[in-house]
């Protein structure tokens, strides 16, 4: 069952969830998980504390809204935009990730977050 989630960088929320992958179950064992955001184009990355190989859902083309795991770099990555390596109508990571979740709603908001702005993923609560 995938696990709702929201990605916290200053006063910015943005809703989202963790599919049932074995990589983005390792992940949400990890929760929350906390770092530096660094940017590559309209890409959010961060290290994480998970070590994973690529697996079935292992993509070079993304998708807008598409959460990751790039083995290479242990990093959680969240897109929203075209990268360097980016051709015009696709996203391109610099290598396979692994697709681990989606945002919720449009993530144009994450061009705020900037170079070692502080982020994190946490489990998403919802108030009822």
């Amino acid at each position: 069952m995938p696990l709702a989630i929201v990605v916290v960088a200053g006063s910015l929320r943005v809703e989202g969830f963790l599919s049932d992958s074995p990589t983005a179950q390792a992940l949400a064992a990890a929760l929350p998980l906390a770092g530096q955001a660094h940017r590559w184009g309209e890409e959010i990355y961060f290290p994480v504390e998970v070590a994973s190989d690529l697996d079935d859902t292992a993509r070079t083309v993304v998708n807008v809204g598409d959460l990751g795991y790039w083995p290479p770099g242990q990093a959680f990555c969240i897109f929203f935009g075209p990268t360097p390596m980016s051709v015009p109508g696709e996203i391109r990571p610099a290598s396979a990730v692994n697709l681990v979740g989606r945002l919720r709603g449009d993530p144009a908001c994450l061009t705020a977050v900037r170079e070692g702005d502080p982020i994190r993923i946490e489990k998403n609560n919802p108030v009822f």
